[in-house]
């Protein structure tokens, strides 16, 4: 699959007593224009797969081409993701990455099992976006958008 190149989002969510959590991910998808709905999915290992089946609301940040370390901070596992991170409060307290080139914010319509993995559809209720170049994953690497065709 790494063949196929994609660009590099942070879902992030509430979990438990309003702790803010969030990973790495690259399976994002827009589904639907009408209505506006997307699709991502989550290992069902993931220490945060309990906060995302509890939490109604989640945000996808799509990250910018300098934000390769932020990215690793949230593919990694850790106590505390969201230590010198900068984030704003979103729909239904969602965290929203400062440093994210767009951020996508959502409702849980459905989940769907698939796999070793759990799919997320979500309705979009919110997108925010800048001027900000996407981050990109290729190969098992990041990389930057190159000229447009």
């Amino acid at each position: 699959m790494g063949q196929f190149a994609t660009g590099v989002t942070v879902i992030t969510t509430l979990g438990d007593n309003g702790v803010p959590v969030g990973m790495a991910a690259n399976s994002f998808a827009s589904v639907s224009l009408d209505p506006p709905l997307v699709v991502w999915s989550i290992d069902l290992n993931a220490p945060s797969l309990s906060a995302f089946r509890t939490h109604p609301s989640f945000a996808i940040n799509i990250m910018c081409e300098d934000s390769k370390d932020l990215v690793m901070n949230f593919a990694k596992p850790s106590d505390n993701k969201f230590a010198d991170v900068s984030w704003q409060a979103g729909l239904d307290g969602v965290p929203v990455l400062d440093a994210a080139s767009t951020v996508i914010q959502c409702r849980t319509e459905n989940r769907i099992a698939g796999g070793d993995h759990e799919m997320y559809l979500g309705r979009v209720l919110d997108c925010h976006k800048t001027d900000k170049a996407p981050l990109i994953f290729h190969k098992g690497k990041f990389a930057k958008l190159g000229n447009l065709l």
